[in-house]
This record gives C-alpha cells, sequence and structure tokens, in this order.
C-alpha cells in the first residue's frame, strides 16, 4: 500500500468535521453530485455556504479519502467513499466509547431522558427490543 493509500485508509476511519458530515449528508442522499449541487443543497437545507468553502472541503475530503471523484468528465462529479450505515455506526461506536464508556444503555437512558419520544417512535424501539430478545 503507497503512503497516499495509506491517507486514504486513515480518512476514512477520521472523525469528520461538521461540514465534512454535512456535504456526506447530501451526498448519501442525492447520490454522485457536482460540488456546485452539493454547495445549492447546502444553502438550501442548512446554512449559507460560499461554494469556494464547499469546493475546497469536497477536494481535503477526497484527499483523505472520504470522497471519490470522478473526473472524466469536464465537472467533476464526487461521491460517498464510505457507505452510510457502515460509516455511521463506526461513528456511534467511537461515540459511545468515549463519552458512554461503551455502554448503549447508558447512552440509551441519556436519549430517552434528554428528549420526548413519540409514542410511534417507543413503539418502534419496544419492536426492536423484542426482536433482540427473541434472537
Amino acid at each position: 500500500m503507497t503512503q497516499s493509500n495509506d491517507k486514504r485508509e486513515e480518512g476514512r476511519k477520521a472523525e469528520p468535521t461538521k461540514s465534512e458530515l454535512e456535504i456526506l449528508q447530501v451526498l448519501w442522499k442525492h447520490g454522485p453530485s457536482t460540488v456546485r449541487f452539493v454547495n445549492d443543497r447546502l444553502n438550501e437545507e442548512k446554512r449559507a455556504v460560499q461554494y469556494t468553502s464547499t469546493l475546497k472541503i469536497m477536494q481535503i475530503m477526497f484527499e483523505k479519502g472520504i470522497l471519490q471523484r470522478d473526473e472524466s468528465n469536464m465537472k467533476h462529479i464526487y461521491s460517498a467513499a464510505v457507505e452510510e450505515q457502515k460509516y455511521k455506526g463506526f461513528l456511534l461506536d467511537r461515540f459511545v466509547d468515549s463519552l458512554y464508556e461503551g455502554s448503549a444503555t447508558n447512552l440509551m437512558m441519556q436519549l430517552l431522558g434528554n428528549k420526548k419520544a413519540s409514542k410511534e417512535e417507543l413503539d418502534e424501539i419496544r419492536a426492536l427490543l423484542n426482536k433482540l430478545d427473541s434472537e
């Protein structure tokens, strides 16, 4: 593995910044996209962001290995190099390990204690717990 590939592999395991997560959310939701498209979605859905800022962050994410870039056309098309559920799982594991000493119970107690869950959400949680209990 080359040094460049080592750096890319580390990037896939690095904790993304808030801006990087926002870009990943757009790409996971909409699929491969141009910087202009991503920037427009960020401005519509999140907050005002300059095009040049989005471009720079996406270039950095490409260098880190978090994004892939198709350079076959004049407009480069970026896509997530990390699968959404796996990456979210990785980030959640790191979060639980660092803030809750690895305890999913403590995390769930904090979540349910801090935020009022709807009846539908509680029903989904009960169904999941019942499913896990029966396995």
